[in-house]
C-alpha cells in the first residue's frame, strides 16, 4: 500500500482557545530563555560564575516541574516534547529527566462518549456492530490518541483468526491542536536562529519541520499500520521479536484495530524476575535488536519508551523454532506503536557503520572521519586537537559502563573538560535533519538498558556487532575492489580505440569547439558593467548639482540636467538587442 505523507500545514491559530494555547507556549519559552540568558551568560561576565553553578541544579528542577505542568495541562505535541527530553539520560541532567519521566504515562484520558462518537463516524457503523465487546476504560492514553481493549465480531474473528484486539482511537480535534503547537514551535525555532551558539550547530527550523512531518504521519493510523507490517516483515524469521497483526477491515486514518499483544512492560523488573526472566538479558537483547534495526533493516522504531515495548514470556516449546546454535531465551520483545519510525538512508547507515567500528576499536581518527561522513562535524574543522582529545578520552574512560562512570571522581571529568572544553565548543558541529528521530531512538535505548541493568556496558553490546560489521565490510570491500578492477580493465581495453577515434576526427577537421555561448555571456557582463558605471555617474552628477545649486546656480542646474544622460543609458542600454543566452 503506497501512502503519501501530507505536508505539514502552516495554519495560524484562529479560534480563541487556540490563540490562548499559542500565546501560553510562547510566553513559557520566552521566560525560560530570559532566565537561561541571565544565569548562563550575564552573571559569568560579571565574575559570578559560582552563583550560576551553585543554583543550576535547583533551576533545572524548577524548569522541569513548570514544563511538566504545562505539558500535562496542554497535551498535544507538548507531551511529545517532554517525552523526548525525559529520554535524554545521556545529555540532560537527572533533575530534568526524572521530573519528566512521568509524561510517558501521565496523559489524561478523553471521556468515552467523545471517543465513541469519533470511532463510529470513522467506521461508518455503530460500535456495537463493529465489535462484540468494547471496554470503555482505556488501557492506555497517549498524547495523540488512546487505546481500548475489544473483541471482534464473530464474522470478523472468523475472517482474521483473531478475537481479542486493541483499538486505537485518535483524540478528537487533535489535527488543529497539532497545527497550533507546530506554529508555536516554529516561532521558538526562529528565536533560536538568533542565538549564535545554537544557530552555528543546529538548524532549529529544519528540525521543527522534520518533527512536523513526523507528527502528521503519527496521527495517520493507516501510515502507522503500513509501518507495522513492514517492521513485522523485517523480523518475520527472528524469534527475538514479535509485533501485532493489523485488522485492516476495522482500521481507518483515525481508528486502528490490531491484535492484543500486551504483556510485561519492559521496565517492570519485578514482574520480569517473577516470570523467571533476567532483566540484564533483556537489556542485551534489546540493544541487539535496535542495532539490527539501524544497520540491517534501515528502519528504526523511534519511540521505544517503556509503554511501547513488552516482554512476552515464551514456553520452552517455543525454543524449537530458534536457529541452531542461537541462545535459547525464554522471552521475546514485542514492539507496538509504529507511528514514529526513522528511515536510515544508505549514506547515513554507512557513516554510522564507520562510527560504530571506530568506537569499538578506540580509533580516534576513524571516529572523526565518521563524524564528518555523517555530517555532524563539518569538513572544515581542524581535527588534530579533536583526535588528541578522543585519544585521551578512550585511554581514560574507554570501555566503562554507566555504573563504572558514575564512580569516577568528578574532578577527573572537570579536568578533562577544562583541557578540551574550549576546543570542543569551537568545533563547527551541526545536527543533520534526518538524525532527530535516530538520536531519540538511541537515547531511549541507552536509558532503557541502563535502567534494566545498572552495570550495562554499551561497549560490550557494540563490540560483537562492530566485529560482525567489520567482517561484512571486508567482504564488501573485496567485492567493490573486484568490481572496480573489472571496470578499470574494460576501460583500459577500450582506451586505444577511443584515442585513435579522437585523433582521426581531429585530422579530418570534424572536431569543433563552440564558444558562442561564452562570448554572449561575456558581452552581457560587459553591458551590465557599463550600465552600473552609468548609474554611479548619474548619482554623482545629481548629488553634485544639488550641492552647487545655491552657490553656483548655472553650474548646479547644468549638472542636474546632464545627469539624465547616464540615467537613460543605465535604464535602457541593451533593450531590444537581447539575443539568445
Amino acid at each position: 500500500m503506497a501512502l503519501v505523507s501530507r505536508p505539514a500545514p502552516r495554519v495560524a491559530p484562529q479560534k480563541p482557545v487556540h490563540r490562548a494555547r499559542y500565546r501560553r507556549i510562547l510566553s513559557f519559552a520566552a521566560r525560560e530563555f530570559i532566565k537561561i540568558w541571565w544565569y548562563e551568560l550575564v552573571l559569568p561576565r560579571f565574575g559570578l560564575t559560582s552563583v550560576s553553578e551553585r543554583t543550576r541544579a535547583r533551576r533545572m528542577q524548577r524548569f522541569a516541574r513548570r514544563f511538566h505542568t504545562l505539558a500535562v495541562s496542554l497535551g498535544g505535541l507538548m507531551i511529545k516534547v517532554g517525552q523526548f527530553m525525559s529520554s535524554r539520560l545521556d545529555v540532560l541532567p537527572p533533575e530534568i529527566t526524572a521530573e519528566l519521566e512521568g509524561l510517558q504515562d501521565e496523559v489524561p484520558a478523553v471521556p468515552f462518549p467523545a471517543i465513541k462518537q469519533l470511532a463510529e463516524a470513522e467506521l461508518g457503523i455503530p460500535l456495537e456492530r463493529a465489535y462484540s465487546w468494547f471496554d470503555e476504560t482505556p488501557v492506555a492514553a497517549a498524547s495523540l490518541g488512546q487505546a481500548h481493549r475489544a473483541r471482534l465480531s464473530a464474522l470478523d474473528a472468523a475472517d482474521t483468526g483473531l478475537e481479542h484486539v486493541v483499538v486505537k482511537v485518535q483524540r478528537p480535534g487533535i489535527d488543529e491542536i497539532v497545527a497550533v503547537d507546530l506554529a508555536a514551535l516554529r516561532r521558538v525555532a526562529q528565536w533560536l536562529t538568533r542565538v549564535r551558539i545554537v544557530a552555528d550547530r543546529v538548524d532549529a527550523p529544519a528540525l521543527v519541520e522534520e518533527f512536523a512531518a513526523t507528527s502528521f504521519e503519527e496521527i495517520d493510523y493507516l501510515h502507522e499500520a503500513a509501518s507495522a507490517e513492514r517492521f513485522r516483515e523485517n523480523f518475520a524469521d527472528d524469534p527475538r521479536v514479535d509485533t501485532p497483526e493489523i485488522v485492516w477491515e476495522r482500521s481507518t486514518r483515525r481508528v486502528l484495530t490490531l491484535s492484543d499483544v500486551t504483556a510485561i512492560k519492559i521496565n517492570d523488573t519485578g514482574a520480569l524476575r517473577a516470570a523467571g526472566i533476567d532483566p540484564s538479558e533483556v537489556a542485551d537483547v534489546f540493544a541487539e535488536v535496535m542495532f539490527d534495526q539501524v544497520f540491517t533493516h534501515s528502519f528504526v522504531h523511534a519511540d521505544p519508551h517503556p509503554g511501547n515495548i513488552f516482554v512476552t514470556p515464551r514456553p520452552s516449546a517455543g525454543w524449537e523454532g530458534d536457529e541452531p546454535g542461537a541462545p535459547q531465551r525464554n522471552f521475546r520483545l514485542t514492539f507496538i506503536d509504529f507511528g514514529m519510525m526513522a528511515e536510515v538512508p544508505d549514506n547515513l547507515r554507512d557513516g554510522l557503520r564507520t562510527l560504530l567500528i571506530a568506537v569499538a576499536g578506540r580509533d580516534s581518527r576513524g571516529l572523526v572521519a565518521a563524524a564528518q561522513e555523517i555530517g555532524v562535524l563539518l569538513p572544515s574543522a581542524d581535527t588534530a586537537e579533536l583526535e588528541r582529545a578522543l585519544t585521551a578520552l578512550f585511554a581514560r574512560f574507554g570501555g566503562m559502563g554507566f555504573a563504572e562512570l558514575s564512580k569516577v571522581d568528578p574532578r577527573e571529568f572537570r579536568d578533562f573538560a577544562e583541557e578540551f572544553g574550549d576546543m570542543v565548543r569551537s568545533l563547527p558541529l551541526q545536527l543533520p535533519e534526518n538524525m532527530l528521530l535516530l538520536i531519540r531512538a538511541v537515547s531511549l535505548t541507552s536509558g532503557m538498558c541502563s535502567g534494566l541493568d545498572p552495570a550495562f556496558n554499551v561497549w560490550d553490546a557494540a563490540e560483537p556487532y562492530a566485529a560482525r560489521l567489520l567482517r561484512d565490510e571486508s567482504g564488501n570491500l573485496l567485492q567493490a575492489f573486484a568490481n572496480q578492477a573489472m571496470g578499470t580493465a574494460a576501460t583500459t581495453m577500450r582506451l586505444p580505440q577511443r584515442i585513435d577515434d579522437v585523433i582521426t576526427r581531429i585530422e579530418d577537421g570534424s572536431v569543433t569547439f563552440d564558444t558562442s555561448r561564452l562570448e554572449r555571456r561575456l558581452d552581457r557582463l560587459e553591458g551590465i558593467a557599463r550600465r552600473i558605471a552609468s548609474g554611479v555617474l548619474f548619482a554623482a552628477m545629481l548629488i553634485g548639482g544639488a550641492l552647487l545649486v545655491a552657490p553656483l546656480p548655472p553650474l548646479g542646474i547644468t549638472l542636474i540636467c546632464v545627469s539624465a544622460l547616464p540615467l537613460l543609458h543605465s535604464l535602457f542600454a541593451g533593450v531590444g538587442r537581447r539575443g539568445p543566452r
